[in-house]
């Protein structure tokens, strides 16, 4: 009877999860449309190319995705950066340092929650191809999929944007410790510091 009311209130919490957030991001599609928009004229001058930043990644059961965001970085071909590689912060435009700072560049991911691609809280999904490199270099990475992907989550608001296997490791740790006690006080805890971080221009 016990595990039969514990399945219940947890499926429950995952429709409720869900409901939250396609609720927020409708609410939120108006200021998304309102910046892009924005962003159109100040990319002319101080962000040259195209306003969106399209990238293969890893969702949920290591399935592969397209992230939407804001692009921060100049154009290149193809990315070579290896997966345990700094990342290439000269590529950074000056508007883009900006975005990022406050997460502007983030916003255009409320139509992968939409699509059902992403949670607005969840692991962060990894760049596809180093992703594949994670499972195999990395205990517990494979197991932070079993959730979808978070705009913000957890890890991202302890250790910010992380590239060594190192900090991959500690990521997953995190991230796995955030799916073993998911509920709604976690969740709260997490909104209230990604809110923090927004306005403290903390985000890297």
């Amino acid at each position: 009877m016990v595990n039969a009311q514990y399945s219940y209130r947890n499926k429950l919490f995952w429709i409720n999860k869900r409901i939250f957030d396609i609720v927020i991001s409708l609410f939120l599609l108006p200021l998304f449309f309102t910046i892009g928009i924005m962003l159109l004229v100040f990319n002319l001058l101080f962000n040259p190319g195209r306003l969106f930043f399209i990238q293969k990644r890893m969702g949920k059961n290591c399935e592969f995705f397209f992230v939407i965001k804001f692009r921060t970085m100049s154009n290149v071909k193809e990315i070579t950066r290896k997966y345990d590689d700094p990342i290439e912060t000269n590529r950074i435009t000056p508007l883009g340092g900006v975005l990022r700072k406050m997460r502007i560049d983030e916003l255009p991911q409320i139509l992968n929650v939409l699509k059902g691609d992403m949670s607005l809280i969840g692991p962060r999904p990894d760049y596809y191809l180093h992703a594949l490199e994670y499972l195999e270099n990395v205990e517990g990475y494979r197991e932070r999929h079993t959730v979808r992907p978070g705009i913000t989550g957890l890890s991202q608001i302890r250790l910010g944007y992380v590239e060594t296997l190192e900090a991959i490791s500690k990521k997953s740790t995190i991230d796995n410790y955030y799916i073993q006690n998911v509920g709604y006080i976690i969740e709260l805890k997490i909104i209230l510091n990604t809110i923090l971080v927004i306005i403290r221009g903390m985000g890297k």
